[in-house]
């Protein structure tokens, strides 16, 4: 028997940052969010040994461990943050020992979420192999809690939740974790047109989003008006997008997308640099009329709004730097799980 599970990516439309504690716990947190086809992905094999194997290859971690009575340190974090919790919640595997193996469709640190789906991903997988009858909402909020509590890694807490449920959703973070999904039914036409005039550009560089969440809740803490008036601005971009997404108004989704990208600098040093501005530069020199980086910033993906027309001398202008366009589609499934 063979375990498989698979979870999607997202992007962040708009609102990210407010779903961070302090932010969220202190004023609540909208963010509009939305998967898209390239996902991670987790396959369990049961073993007669007690052993886990690991193949983290998103992670490039090939390593055996045995399995004992307590937890287990492979160094493969995010697979033994899930082990760990899932034995200690829920009992022992139904199995001696296992061999478990991950990727990615796209690299760590590339603002699309990968972290926290991986984590979704190998909980989904672990849910099917041991019978755990865990929602949407359950699993998202699990995700979170090893994630965040158990490996202590900084972040916030759309990403769970939107690898869990998929499709375009409207996220409500309030105090004490609370967290409220509101699928949005989105016409076919609205997503033709959405992926028409969007693109996703890989700047070719990853970063680690901990220090710059880190600065941004510093910044919240502390009270800093700039940072804390811009962080305002954010979240009620995500309430604005959401509106100008459901009529299908596409000016008015792309100036909310440039606009939140500027509020979006405000919040640390370490958002934009050189290699970034560069990018954008030479897509609106091209024809692209707004932008933003998706997730923390610093590096990883950029979604940019392109009317069509000016797709291809876009895309061509971009070829000449070193990161690449990435083609995507917009996804309505969550995360999903099956045995073989």
């Amino acid at each position: 028997m063979i375990i498989r599970s698979k979870a999607p990516l997202r992007l962040g439309l708009a609102g990210g940052g407010s779903d961070v504690s302090p932010y969220s716990d202190l004023y609540g947190g909208n963010v509009l969010n939305a998967t898209i086809n390239l996902a991670a992905y987790c396959s369990i094999e049961p073993l007669n040994r007690p052993v886990m194997r690991v193949n983290a290859a998103d992670a490039g971690i090939r390593k055996e461990v045995s399995l004992g009575t307590g937890p287990v340190n492979s160094g493969a974090l995010l697979i033994d943050g899930v082990y760990n919790r899932v034995t200690r919640d829920f009992g022992p595997i139904p199995a001696a020992g296992f061999a478990i193996t991950t990727y990615n469709d796209a690299p760590a640190g590339s603002g699309l979420g990968t972290s926290s789906t991986m984590v979704v991903c190998i909980l989904k997988c672990f849910a099917e192999w041991m019978g755990i009858p865990l929602g949407d909402y359950e699993l998202a909020r699990l995700a979170y809690e090893i994630e965040r509590k158990d490996l202590l890694l900084a972040g916030g807490k759309q990403d769970q939740y939107a690898a869990a449920f998929g499709g375009f959703n409207f996220m409500e973070f309030l105090p004490s974790d609370m967290v409220i999904v509101n699928p949005l039914r989105v016409k076919d036409w609205i997503i033709e047109e959405l992926e028409a005039s969007m693109l996703l550009y890989f700047t070719g560089r990853s970063r680690s989003s901990a220090a710059i969440i880190s600065e941004q809740q510093k910044a919240t803490r502390s009270g800093a008006s700039e940072a804390v008036e811009a962080m305002h601005r954010i979240k009620q971009s995500a309430i604005d997008m959401k509106l100008a997404l459901l009529k299908g108004d596409m000016a008015r989704f792309a100036a909310i997308l440039g606009q939140a990208w500027e509020d979006k600098k405000k919040m640390a040093g370490a958002i934009t640099n050189p290699m970034i501005q560069e990018a954008f530069d030479t897509a609106m020199a091209a024809g692209a009329i707004s932008g933003k980086v998706s997730g923390a910033g610093g590096g990883g993906f950029m979604m940019l709004m392109v009317p069509p027309e000016h797709r291809v001398a876009v895309i061509e202008a971009l070829s000449k730097l070193p990161g690449k366009v990435v083609p995507f589609q917009f996804t309505e499934k969550g995360a999903v799980a099956w045995k073989l």
